[in-house]
């Protein structure tokens, strides 16, 4: 483009020659910006928020025995296999927690009557990111005590027990005590459970130094956990590593519809920024026939008169999308809180992408001015054109 003070001159007298006409193609550009900047920062965000969420349900990951025949050894995974899980998967902690379960008979201490509860011992980090629910008692001091433990709220009810209550274990004539730390509700099969230090699980069911299977909770995207999971399955030849289906594919199927949604919409939003903008340009067409004309007979050629009308565009485009971007975004943390109730949080990268595609929009919605190219002087001068 021409960089000429002339030049320049030339192209603000052509964006303010019609301030009306100005102020509706600014305002068509700023708001297809905004409303775009708002939808692509939702679509990022909703990514990590519906993440999020599915990891609060708990693992989505699991690592149990290729053999489960008991007699022939199997039914069992060596505890050494918890230190060769990853740590990470792109670039998020995974945190991973082993169990060994077993069916035993527990009673609050100082009571006779036991009842068959099942007995969860646990070794790894992030169990709360594992398990999901809420603790309704908690005593932070006893946590790291050796014998603590945790029972599930339909245990506590049943055995009568609160946190800093203790409870008597026993397993085949083998018998070991826990002092409860928390009381955990969750909704499930968990809540019936009793979570003790896996030595004592190991103890109890004469098993050392073994587990029944481990719990990953893995972040990342169907695809990413679908290779994370490929991966170790290599790395542990001997054990079954797979997904829970269900988490997966909810996640997969929910956020592939959220965001072919919001696509679509950008899309939408585009293509009616662009047909109004086009609209205001055809005038602009119109009303500049002459002033091209004129351009021409002085010796301005096709490729000058093309560069002014592209710099009036991109300039257009430039003020439409930084200004209209910039609310869309603040519009999306508005947005994020009224659908997933947590506002959403701003992605920068959305900023420069909105505004280079209302840049775009802007060049190809000045398509009516290619036609002044073709206007001859001659003609204009004499009223034909």
């Amino acid at each position: 483009m021409g960089n000429s003070p002339m030049f320049w001159r030339i192209v603000r007298r052509l964006i303010t020659a019609n301030y009306g006409r100005l102020f509706v193609i600014l305002l068509a550009l700023g708001a297809g910006a905004a409303i775009s900047s708002a939808l692509l920062n939702l679509q990022i965000d909703a990514s990590r928020r519906l993440t999020t969420e599915f990891r609060a349900l708990g693992a989505n990951v699991i690592v149990a025995p290729r053999d489960t025949n008991a007699n022939s050894g199997g039914g069992t995974l060596a505890q050494e296999l918890l230190a060769e899980l990853p740590t990470e998967n792109a670039g998020k902690p995974v945190p991973a927690v082993a169990f060994l379960y077993v069916i035993g008979a527990v009673a609050k201490a100082g009571e006779i009557q036991h009842q068959a509860a099942v007995i969860a011992g646990i070794a790894g980090q992030g169990f709360t990111q594992i398990r999901p629910g809420r603790r309704t008692e908690y005593l932070a001091d006893l946590e790291k005590d050796p014998a603590a433990c945790e029972a599930g709220a339909k245990a506590a009810a049943l055995f009568k027990v609160h946190a800093g209550d203790s409870l008597h274990l026993r397993n085949q004539g083998r018998e070991a005590a826990c002092k409860v730390f928390a009381v955990v509700a969750t909704g499930g099969a968990e809540d019936s459970q009793i979570f003790t230090k896996l030595p004592t699980a190991q103890l109890l069911a004469n098993l050392p130094g073994r587990i029944s299977l481990v719990q990953l909770s893995v972040t990342g995207t169907p695809d990413s956990i679908q290779h994370f999971i490929s991966t170790l399955s290599g790395r542990l030849p001997s054990a079954d590593v797979h997904g829970i289906k269900q988490l997966a594919e909810a996640e997969g199927k929910l956020y592939n519809r959220i965001s072919g949604l919001l696509t679509a919409t950008v899309v939408i939003v585009l293509l009616l920024t662009s047909l109004c903008v086009m609209a205001g340009m055809s005038n602009v067409a119109i009303e500049r026939k002459n002033d091209v004309g004129l351009m021409k007979a002085i010796g301005g050629s096709v490729r000058r008169v093309t560069q002014l009308f592209l710099a009036e565009a991109i300039l257009m485009g430039i003020v439409g999308g930084v200004i209209g971007s910039a609310f869309g975004i603040l519009g999306s943390i508005w947005l994020g809180k009224t659908v997933f109730g947590v506002a959403a949080q701003p992605r920068w990268i959305v900023y420069p992408v909105s505004v280079g595609i209302t840049i775009l929009v802007s060049i190809a919605s000045a398509f009516p001015l290619r036609r002044l190219a073709s206007i001859r002087p001659a003609n204009v001068f004499r009223g034909e054109a």
